[in-house]
């Protein structure tokens, strides 16, 4: 009876909820233009984003295997290991963690914690960190060549610096929480590292093949990858940033006519309301450019598709790109990821922490962003 009541109020919560927005949204914009706008703005989203990020997925999906293959991998982990101990409190393996999420997304982290020979090296707050660590890099790739395409590189690496300073807060907070709720229990090492050694060379597989052979094959799978990752996206983008889309943007020149991009401005006008945060914390001229944090805590995939509307209303100037880059990449949809991976790491209870540690690490990358794009505009 208790879970019939409840399932009856869940429904009436959820309808009047769903008809309070499409409500709002019918009354400003005429029920009719409001459908049409919907579907216009996912089908010029479909053809005009998805797609372009799909070819970015593939290019840096096939670059990425290349690397691989060819050890450029391997030499990066190399030279960014001395760079875990005093940065992140993480073994020097680490480093592979960041540059394989860096190059596909968050869930690679996953694949390499559960490898026994990678964990050997590490205790038990250091590899429930990882998750931390590791999304604050995931899709940093695609994110990174997608903000450069815009035309200011030197903002884009500004913004992959303060993504950096981001992925240590988050890191250091998550194994600060964690050692002070579970502190024997966090100081074990996770597996004993004399059983088992690090495979070196764990990504180098298909040496029997020639050079020719290795480079075609990592060429198609990098491709292939890169294809699936673009499909994986495509729900996101459509969904989540058509919605944000229509209580972001206004009407048209010609007022509502039904066509993509229009909406209610809801959330610049809520936005609005305390505007001198984002503005001296984030220096957002715009305030619609909010939609873009808002979204990456879900989907940076979705959130880059709102690209191409601030940057045909004159949004994206060196900072904004700094500042979204710094944000998208740390926080890359951690909302989505972080349950799912701290469960299959069976660490459910450290799920609250892992994600309040990223929260405030997303907003302390934009904020870094923000203040370095201000001191390198004055240099």
């Amino acid at each position: 009876m208790k879970a019939s009541k409840r399932s009856t109020l869940e429904a009436l919560i959820f309808l009047t909820v769903m008809l309070a927005i499409f409500g709002v949204l019918g009354h400003r914009m005429g029920s009719g233009n409001m459908l049409k706008t919907m579907m216009n703005t996912a089908h010029d989203l479909l053809l005009n984003t998805v797609f372009y990020l799909m070819g970015i997925t593939v290019l840096t999906g096939a670059l990425s295997k290349l690397m691989a293959e060819f050890g450029v991998v391997t030499l990066l982990e190399k030279i960014l290991r001395p760079l875990m101990k005093p940065f992140f409190n993480l073994p020097g393996v680490a480093a592979l963690g960041a540059v394989m999420t860096f190059l596909s997304d968050n869930p690679a982290i996953i694949a390499l914690s559960k490898d026994r020979s990678f964990a050997s090296y590490f205790k038990k707050y250091q590899l429930v960190s990882l998750t931390n660590f590791g999304t604050a890099f995931g899709m940093g790739f695609v994110v990174l060549i997608t903000m450069i395409g815009y035309g200011n590189a030197g903002a884009a690496f500004i913004g992959l610096f303060g993504a950096f300073c981001g992925s240590i807060i988050s890191t250091r907070l998550m194994q600060r929480s964690c050692r002070k709720a579970w502190p024997a229990e966090m100081e074990e090492m996770v597996v004993d590292a004399s059983q088992e050694e690090l495979a070196e060379e764990r990504i180098e597989s298909g040496k029997k093949d020639g050079v020719f052979m290795r480079f075609l094959n990592a060429l198609l799978d990098g491709g292939k990858n890169g294809v699936e990752l673009g499909l994986q996206i495509i729900p996101g983008v459509l969904i989540i940033t058509t919605a944000v889309i229509m209580i972001t943007f206004g009407a048209g020149p010609e007022g509502y006519t039904g066509a993509a991009s229009q909406g209610v401005p809801i959330l610049p006008w809520l936005a609005g309301k305390i505007h001198w945060v984002f503005e001296w914390l984030f220096g957002f001229e715009a305030m619609e450019l909010i939609a873009f944090p808002m979204t990456a805590l879900g989907s940076v995939g979705a959130s880059l598709g709102l690209l191409p509307s601030f940057n045909a209303a004159g949004f994206l100037d060196g900072n904004a790109i700094a500042v979204c880059t710094a944000i998208g990449m740390c926080w890359s949809g951690y909302l989505s990821t972080h349950t799912a991976m701290l469960d299959s790491l069976g660490w459910r209870k450290a799920i609250p922490k892992a994600l309040l540690a990223h929260t405030i690490a997303g907003l302390g990358a934009g904020i870094i962003a923000h203040f370095a794009f201000l001191l390198v505009s004055i240099l």
